[in-house]
């Protein structure tokens, strides 16, 4: 099956990391089919900004929507039923290579076609979820509960959840469970969360978490909760903190890879690769809000801090 996985989890073999690292292609050396415009499809729930890297990196390859790259995007807004429909109308148009964002768009676009190449270029950590529960820890001494929002419904992030709790374990943390399917989900979830008084916030990051995220943040900043995320744009918009992989270069990577399949490479032949830039964000101004004291030795790890 000619399909291309990206993703982070090495014991899951379905998935196949395609991140970091330097291109092996000089930017010019296009060997595309003369006059080839090719159509690409582009499955998401909504947009981020740090997907215009894969856009940047198309162009430094030589492919520039309107001359010779068609896209077709098409976002489920929460709705994670209709990748099965965008799935079906990506091989109705016959696209060349579609990208997925998220695990059910992979798993979707999967059982629709066996002959499209499919990047999934940013597929969930379990470990690095793992190293996120110990630096919380880190960051609230004496923590012992901790609210955790996750969506059961994504199977990567049901992976993810399973190491975390045992991170967790390992911690002496008990893990609050808030599952979270769809934007209708939350406020319940806020609500149980009060009651509850956890020393904590950890979002187990997917699409579902991410189209929420003004509201989550919101949530934490007036329950004066310290908050563990992973994309570095939550702390940027206001949560305490947040570790992982660095998106953008993940995205620009994945240019890389779409190059080399347009260019005949078989899926099955491309290398492994994993995550090699991680980003650690602490937003000052939110820990001053709601009261805490950022330890030395994380401050001393930061790669930005927000005042």
């Amino acid at each position: 099956m000619p399909s291309l996985y990206l993703g982070a989890d090495m014991r899951r073999r379905e998935l196949i990391t395609l991140i970091g690292g330097a291109a092996a292609w000089p930017v010019h050396a296009l060997a595309q089919q003369a006059g080839k415009v090719w159509r690409m499809g582009f499955i998401a729930h909504g947009h981020e900004p740090f997907y215009d890297a894969l856009f940047e990196g198309l162009r430094d390859y030589g492919y520039e929507e309107g001359r010779n790259l068609i896209v077709e995007r098409r976002y489920a807004r929460g709705q994670a039923e209709r990748f099965k429909e965008f799935a079906a109308e990506m091989v109705r148009l016959n696209v060349d290579i579609i990208i997925v964002v998220t695990t059910p768009a992979a798993l979707a676009v999967m059982s629709a076609t066996k002959t499209i190449p499919i990047v999934h270029q940013n597929a969930i950590d379990p470990l690095n979820t793992g190293s996120i529960a110990s630096l919380l820890k880190q960051l609230v001494p004496g923590l012992s509960r901790v609210a955790a929002l996750w969506n059961p419904g994504n199977s990567a992030i049901v992976f993810s959840w399973k190491e975390t709790q045992g991170t967790a374990r390992a911690l002496g943390v008990t893990l609050q469970s808030h599952e979270v399917q769809g934007p209708k989900d939350f406020a319940g979830a806020f609500s149980i969360i009060a009651d509850e008084h956890p020393e904590a916030l950890l979002v187990l990051q997917d699409a579902v978490t991410m189209q929420q995220r003004s509201e989550i943040i919101d949530f934490a900043i007036q329950k004066r909760l310290p908050s563990m995320f992973q994309e570095k744009g939550w702390a940027v918009a206001g949560g305490l903190i947040s570790y992982g992989e660095n998106l953008a270069s993940m995205y620009r990577r994945a240019a890389y890879f779409v190059d080399r399949i347009f260019k005949g490479a078989k899926p099955a032949d491309l290398p492994v690769e994993q995550a090699t830039k991680f980003d650690l964000v602490i937003n000052l101004r939110t820990a001053k809000a709601i009261g805490v004291t950022i330890p030395d030795s994380i401050l001393a790890l930061a790669d930005e801090a927000v005042e």
